[in-house]
């Protein structure tokens, strides 16, 4: 498969942030371009794994949950979704330079599966044998978008698509969401950064707090709700800076 590397991957840009090496000049520059404007990016990012790492943990200690998809997955490094679970894990994106790249950083771990699938069309996600073949949708699941759903616009109405995948899955299922947001940024440096990432693969689309909410229908929340990234049951001398919003949810 041939790389556009001149291109802006949002995934490697985001391995960037986390301190990885899975990236290109194109993508350390447009990075380097949004650390100009937000410097706590890297701090931001760690916040936001560490919320992912403990949300599986705590599924998978106090709700038994042994099955993950996580959708938007990017590249599996830096502490992703498989080194914090025993369960089965499908890694979900739809850049084929990603799935590329993650299927060759998890070769030879057979509890973990990459599909190339696109959340705009769940049920063909669903039935792809990387995802349905490997995980049994029969049995709850928790569904991760973490940072993922700020990749798609209002158009593609991302309310109705999550609402899909809820009610493809079993009772039981859960749903984690990590979202950017506006909410108390100053305008002009957020509008700086959307306009970095216009440049990427995946153009930034930023929400309210009650429009992240509304991703939950249908779920009922975990304490403390839905709350700032880093406030969601920290551990002592985690990274607190946040950039957007983060819930756990339980489909009854």
């Amino acid at each position: 498969m041939t790389i556009d590397a001149s291109v802006p991957n949002v995934a490697r840009m985001y391995d960037y942030y986390l301190g990885g090496y899975h990236n290109f000049a194109a993508d350390r520059e447009a990075a380097e371009k949004i650390l100009a404007i937000f410097p706590d990016t890297p701090a931001a990012a760690r916040t936001n794994r560490r919320f992912m790492q403990r949300a599986v943990r705590h599924l998978g200690r106090e709700a038994g949950i042994r099955q993950f998809l996580d959708i938007g997955a990017g590249l599996p490094t830096q502490g992703n979704v498989h080194e914090h679970t025993r369960g089965r894990v499908a890694y979900v994106d739809n850049d084929p330079v990603a799935v590329a790249q993650a299927r060759t950083l998890v070769d030879g771990d057979e509890r973990v599966a990459v599909a190339l699938a696109d959340l705009r069309d769940p049920e063909a996600l669903l039935a792809d044998p990387h995802v349905g073949g490997h995980l049994d949708l029969t049995e709850p699941i928790a569904i991760l978008l973490v940072s993922m759903l700020h990749f798609l616009p209002d158009d593609a109405d991302p309310w109705a698509l999550v609402a899909r995948l809820r009610d493809a899955t079993a009772p039981g299922s859960c749903l984690v969401v990590s979202h950017l947001t506006l909410d108390g940024v100053e305008q002009a440096p957020a509008h700086q950064g959307q306009q970095v990432y216009r440049t990427s693969n995946a153009p930034i689309v930023p929400r309210t707090r009650a429009d992240v909410l509304r991703f939950f229908d249908g779920y009922e929340l975990l304490d403390p709700g839905l709350s700032w990234i880093g406030k969601w049951r920290p551990e002592p001398g985690e990274d607190q800076v946040s950039h957007g919003y983060g819930g756990v949810a339980v489909r009854r």
